[in-house]
This record gives structure tokens, C-alpha cells and sequence, in this order.
């Protein structure tokens, strides 16, 4: 294809994309609504079940930093210790997922749950009694590793449920408002006990919380997908274990790293910004209003329901989220800050949300739950990554200015990479739809 055509293409499908949006009417008035996604039998109780699990896993890892910080009396070692418990959850979270979908999510949660309960309790331990940092970096490795992801779970279970009908976008919109809720009081509510109580509370609370409602999200066999059959020796083959190297798999990834290189990358520069203008206790409102402005975009994003597929959304998405990106840079008071994060804001959730959607439409039934699992490590990776890069970045002659620059790149090149895939895209939930296994997927775990 020429460079003529291939423009003219990706500008038809712009204006078919924006039309689309344009046609846009709300959920309620059609067949999909976030309370016929949640009357969905055994739907409102596995996502009600993991709510207070998902503040848990937001809480664990301010937790860990108080706690370490507190008994040893340094910010690095307790760095050490979250580092490894992050890295392990990145990690291992995958391959957990991977034994989910072999042999269904009930078998595996209970015992991966006892162990993290085992894993916080040495973690504790080993804090108050003054060991060295190399035990707590490794009990921390466990804990990560043993941190069940109820986000890629909770979504498994809404594609099982609802696999090809209209209810799936408000319950993935459900999911990312879940997850918005969880990270704004996680980390509140780990402060506010690690201060007011003890500095092991935050880690307590988080272990309890995650442990204690990850066993009744376990106990709702009914809505647990199905257990997938045993992978075939081709894993370059579309569909089974060789869909996780698909192209459009790979775009989606691509994706999640990006909006986590904007998380990382915002915390921090948001943050220098302040500082540097004299008003660092503003940093917190300053990100609170991105994400209140994310929160309300999810909120109406799963209301209306669109006539242009999610696989033509993304790119304009993601090419408007990289243009709001822009505005950051051209701040230069915090208040004007403020209200330039309210564009890129707005933009992020329905991002989530076309991302899950699209995950669940391009992704074999057998490795759903990888593949969810996958994704978040993506962004967890992102923002790792781009938080100790964007640190160096503003501490240089940029300041904050160099770090917004960081999103506003990698938001450019993932626009402009889900634009070129885009029939990847397409195709490849076309070709989900057609696979045998989809039959299987609705099945569920027997009481």
C-alpha cells in the first residue's frame, strides 16, 4: 500500500470513527446498561466481592514503605523491599493467571491466597524483629508473587458472562471504575492506619483485605469461567497459548505500557511541578482532579453505547488522549496545571476500557485470564520504568517540563502504532468470535 492510500484510508476511517461517536446514544435507551451488566445472575456478587480485594492490592505498596521505613528508619531499604514485591507481582502475576485458565480459578486462588497470607505474616515478622534488608527484599518477593490480580479475574468473569453481548462495554466501564475508586482510597487508607495505628497496619489491612474477600470472590463458583483444555504443542498457532503472540495482542500491550509510562511519568512531574512553584501539598488535588476527571469519563463512557467498533475507537482515543498530553507543558501555575490535566484525564478510562474490550474480543477463551494479567503487568512496568526515568529528568535544567514530555512521546507512538494495526485489530476478534472453543467459555465451574 502507498503512502497516498494508506492516508486516505486512515482518514476515512476517522471520519467514519467520529461519526460513530457522533451517533452515540445512551446505553439505557438500547440493550446495554450498567444495571442489566450487574443483574446479570452471580455478576453483582463476585464484582461486589472483589471490591474490597482490589483496595488491598492499592494499599499494599505504601504499606510495605511504611512499615520497612518504619522499623529500619530508611526510605531505601524500604524501596528494596517494594521493589521486589512490584517485580515479583509483574512477574509471576502471569503465570499464575496461566495455571487459572488451565485448571479454573477456584483451585488455583485458594492456595495462592493462603500463601500471601503466609508471605505478609513473615514480611511483618521479619520487620519487627530488625532483620537485614536481604530476608525482607525476599519475604517482600513473596508477597508479590502470591498477590492474586483481582482486576484480570473480575474481567474473566464478566467475559464468561457475557461473551458477545451488548452488557460487556458498561461492565468493563464497572471494572475501571472499581479500579479508579480502589487507587484513590488505597493509598489514603494505608497511610491514614500506618500514622493513626501502627506502621504494620497499612500492611495488615492490605493483607486482610485482599486475603478475606479474594476467598469469597473464590467461593462464587458459579460465575468462575470455565477450565480451558490442555494447550497444544503449536504456540504459534491464533488461537490457544500462540494468541498471546499475536500482533494484535502485542498492539495491546504496546498500549497498556504506554498509559502506564503516563501514570509513572505524571506522578512524578505533577509532583516536581508543585515544588518547584512553591505549593507541593497541591500536588495531591492536582492528580486527584486528572483522576476525578478520568472516574467521570468512565462513568459516561459506559452509559452510551457506539455504532463504530472498538477496534476503529482506540486509535482516535489514544490520538486524542497523546493531543491532551500537550497541555501540561504549556502550564505554568499550578492552577492552569490543573486544568490542563483535566483533558488527558478524561481521556485515560475510556482507553481502559476500549483496551479490556478489545482484549476480550481478539484473545482466545483458554488464555483470557494471561492475557488481562499480561496486560496489567504492561502498565505496572510503564509506570516503574518511566517513574525512575522521569525522577532523573526533572532533577535536570527540564524540571517538570522534560518529565510531561515523556507521556506526551509515548502516547504519540502508540497512537500512531494502533492506527497501522488496526486491521489487526479487527481481524483478530473476528477471528475469536469463529473459534471452537467459544462454546467452552461460557461454562462454569460446578458448585
Amino acid at each position: 500500500m502507498t503512502p497516498r492510500h494508506w492516508f486516505r484510508r486512515t482518514a476515512s476511517d476517522f471520519r467514519r470513527t467520529v461519526w460513530g461517536f457522533r451517533k452515540s446514544v445512551p446505553a439505557r435507551a438500547g440493550t446495554a446498561s450498567y444495571r442489566s451488566a450487574l443483574q446479570t445472575p452471580g455478576a453483582a456478587a463476585f464484582f461486589l466481592a472483589a471490591a474490597p480485594a482490589r483496595v488491598g492490592v492499592a494499599m499494599a505498596g505504601l504499606g510495605i514503605v511504611w512499615l520497612v521505613h518504619a522499623e529500619t528508619g530508611s526510605f531505601g531499604v524500604a524501596g528494596l523491599v517494594t521493589g521486589s514485591f512490584a517485580v515479583a507481582e509483574t512477574m509471576v502475576g502471569p503465570q499464575a493467571a496461566r495455571f487459572m485458565d488451565r485448571f479454573g480459578q477456584p483451585r488455583v486462588l485458594v492456595p495462592l491466597l493462603c500463601a500471601h497470607a503466609g508471605a505478609i505474616t513473615a514480611l511483618v515478622a521479619l520487620a519487627m524483629t530488625g532483620a537485614p534488608a536481604v530476608p525482607l527484599m525476599a519475604a517482600g518477593l513473596a508477597a508479590g508473587a502470591t498477590l492474586p490480580q483481582f482486576g484480570s479475574l473480575s474481567a474473566a468473569r464478566w467475559s464468561a458472562l457475557l461473551h458477545g453481548r451488548a452488557e460487556l462495554t458498561p461492565a468493563f466501564a464497572l471494572e475501571t471504575i472499581s479500579n479508579d475508586v480502589a487507587f484513590l482510597l488505597g493509598p489514603v487508607l494505608a497511610v491514614l492506619v500506618a500514622t493513626q495505628l501502627h506502621p504494620a497496619a497499612g500492611t495488615v489491612l492490605a493483607g486482610a483485605l485482599v486475603v478475606g474477600a479474594g476467598l469469597v470472590f473464590a467461593a462464587l463458583r458459579r460465575t468462575a469461567p470455565a477450565p480451558a483444555a490442555a494447550p497444544t504443542v503449536d504456540r504459534t498457532a491464533a488461537r490457544g497459548p500462540g494468541a498471546l503472540l499475536s500482533r494484535s495482542f502485542a498492539t495491546l500491550v504496546a498500549v497498556n505500557v504506554a498509559l502506564g509510562v503516563f501514570f509513572g511519568s505524571m506522578q512524578v512531574s505533577v509532583s516536581a511541578f508543585a515544588d518547584t512553584h512553591h505549593a507541593a501539598s497541591a500536588a495531591g488535588i492536582l492528580y486527584g482532579l486528572m483522576s476525578a476527571a478520568s472516574l467521570l469519563a468512565g462513568v459516561a463512557y459506559g452509559r452510551y453505547r457506539r455504532h463504530t467498533p472498538p477496534a476503529a475507537q482506540l486509535p482516535v482515543i489514544l490520538t486524542f488522549l497523546a493531543c491532551a498530553s500537550l497541555l501540561p507543558l504549556l502550564a505554568s501555575t499550578p492552577w492552569q496545571l490543573g486544568l490542563a490535566l483535566l483533558l488527558p484525564g478524561a481521556g485515560i478510562a475510556p482507553c481502559i476500557i476500549l483496551s479490556s474490550t478489545l482484549i476480550e474480543s481478539v484473545m482466545d477463551r483458554s488464555v483470557l485470564t494471561q492475557a488481562f494479567t499480561w496486560t496489567h503487568s504492561a502498565s505496572a512496568a510503564g509506570v516503574a520504568v518511566s517513574a525512575a526515568v522521569v525522577g532523573r529528568l526533572v532533577d535536570g535544567p527540564g524540571g517538570a517540563r522534560a518529565g510531561f514530555a515523556v507521556p506526551l512521546l509515548a502516547l504519540t507512538a502508540t497512537a500512531a502504532l494502533t492506527w497501522s494495526s488496526r486491521h489487526a485489530l479487527t481481524t483478530g476478534a473476528t477471528a475469536s468470535r469463529q473459534s471452537p472453543s467459544e462454546a467452552e467459555s461460557t461454562g462454569a465451574v460446578p458448585p
